[in-house]
């Protein structure tokens, strides 16, 4: 039986505010962490992020507004399909689609700094330029950079950004993420990421943008398409990447994203990745199984059944918050938490529907990829207060309303863990690290 949700509403006012540190926090924020390369990756709620919520009750309601935003994630990443830009999102609200992971780059010279998304399943880097309507106050003033080069109809960088417009002598090009409409101007110019400095890099000038989804600062594209960093960085990076996302409790909110084969961990285990024509820029992994404590859960295989024709699979991504499954998977997984928690009656809370009013004694959930296991402890897939009186278990079902639902390993469920995409081998890796400064 499932009991009422406003005394649970109440409560987990309560179990928020001990979720997150204080703004009130003594942390003191340097102007960079970076160094090499490796980059610094902060929560967008870090009391180091400018984009930090400011009204008192923005703490208390973060969880259930991360929630929400999974939707449009979702909706967005299941209506990636090559060759389209400009995706049309059937969704009945406005969904503020914010970025979880930020980092510091720089752009021109002399080089401006901006706070960008950081973001695996786009390719272009595209931020707010001088002039920008719709967009944040702070912008990428292009006058001031004597770099800076617009991109004509006639380069070649221009066939590489998808659907261009080419209705005068710069190259443009329309999309939707999220709930937002973005019209973008391609240009060029330098890119310093940590103390890398990367000369003629191409990305996009946003000229105007409506709705409320876009990235404050802008984002940069960590996919696989021609475009994304990887792909301008082969001879720099070699396509090799890995990041570690720190926790939403941890006191100073700080990891690292580490570019190039340099540094990486060596004892560490792999799966392979897929290909999805589809999909060229989202991350695949074959997911074999679940296990909820010493017990393999039973899914049907087509669930989790790769199929490069319609999209569906697994994919890692580090934009959403909330491991999202294929409703009889997750149901499946679900059911089985129930049974192994046996702690009385079930409530629900926004897309969370396995919720407790007491304390609990969790089991592990295991991911089974074709190669390598990840064993999560229960801070990666629960949340709950300190004093232990709410829990509910972090996952949800993916919505069935769009062209091909995707099992999605989300960015809570990857905190403190080193994940490293090795594109030139194909292959993903997980290990457990605290990620932290």
């Amino acid at each position: 039986m499932k009991t009422p949700l406003l005394p649970l509403l109440s409560l987990l006012v309560v179990a928020l505010l001990s979720f997150y540190p204080s703004q009130a926090s003594t942390l003191t924020c340097t102007s960079s962490d970076d160094h090499a390369s490796t980059l610094e990756v902060i929560h967008i709620f870090s009391p180091c992020s400018p984009f930090r919520p400011t009204k008192p009750l923005s703490w208390e309601q973060s969880i259930l507004d991360m929630a929400a935003k999974d939707e449009a994630r979702l909706l967005y990443l299941s209506n990636l399909i090559a060759g389209k830009s400009f995706v049309s999102i059937a969704s009945g609200r406005q969904i503020i689609q914010s970025p979880t992971y930020i980092l510091r780059a720089r752009f021109g010279t002399p080089s401006q700094p901006l706070f960008v998304a950081m973001d695996t399943s786009s390719d272009i880097a595209w931020i707010p330029c001088t002039g920008c309507t719709g967009c944040s106050s702070t912008t990428f003033n292009t006058i001031k950079s004597t770099t800076y080069k617009p991109i004509s109809c006639t380069d070649p960088q221009c066939r590489k950004v998808p659907n261009p417009i080419c209705s005068g002598p710069t190259c443009n090009f329309n999309l939707t993420y999220g709930s937002s409409t973005v019209s973008i101007s391609v240009a060029q110019d330098r890119l310093t990421l940590a103390t890398d400095p990367i000369p003629n890099y191409t990305f996009g000038c946003i000229k105007s943008a409506t709705g409320k989804s876009v990235p404050p600062q802008g984002l940069l594209g960590l996919g696989r398409g021609p475009l994304s960093l990887l792909s301008q960085t082969k001879p720099l990076y070699q396509s090799t990447f890995s990041y570690c996302l720190p926790d939403y409790r941890s006191a100073n909110f700080s990891g690292s994203l580490r570019l190039g084969p340099v540094a990486q961990p060596k004892r560490i285990k792999f799966t392979p990745l897929l290909t999805n024509p589809t999909r060229p820029s989202l991350y695949y992994v074959n997911l074999i199984g679940i296990r909820v404590g010493n017990r393999m859960v039973n899914i049907p295989p087509s669930a989790l059944a790769f199929n490069p024709t319609t999209g569906a699979g697994t994919i890692f991504d580090s934009g959403t918050v909330f491991t999202r499954l294929v409703q009889p998977a997750y149901i499946a997984v679900r059911d089985e938490f129930r049974r192994r928690i046996n702690a009385g009656p079930v409530s629900s809370l926004g897309g969370f529907d396995t919720c407790y009013m007491q304390p609990v004694v969790s089991p592990t959930i295991s991911l089974h990829f074709t190669g390598m296991n990840v064993t999560l402890p229960p801070e990666n897939f629960l949340i709950h207060s300190t004093a232990g009186s709410i829990t509910c278990l972090a996952m949800a079902a993916s919505p069935e309303n769009v062209n091909s639902v995707l099992n999605v390993i989300a960015n809570m469920q990857q905190q403190n863990h080193r994940v490293l995409y090795d594109v030139p081998n194909s292959r993903l890796g997980v290990a457990r690290e605290p990620c932290t400064r």
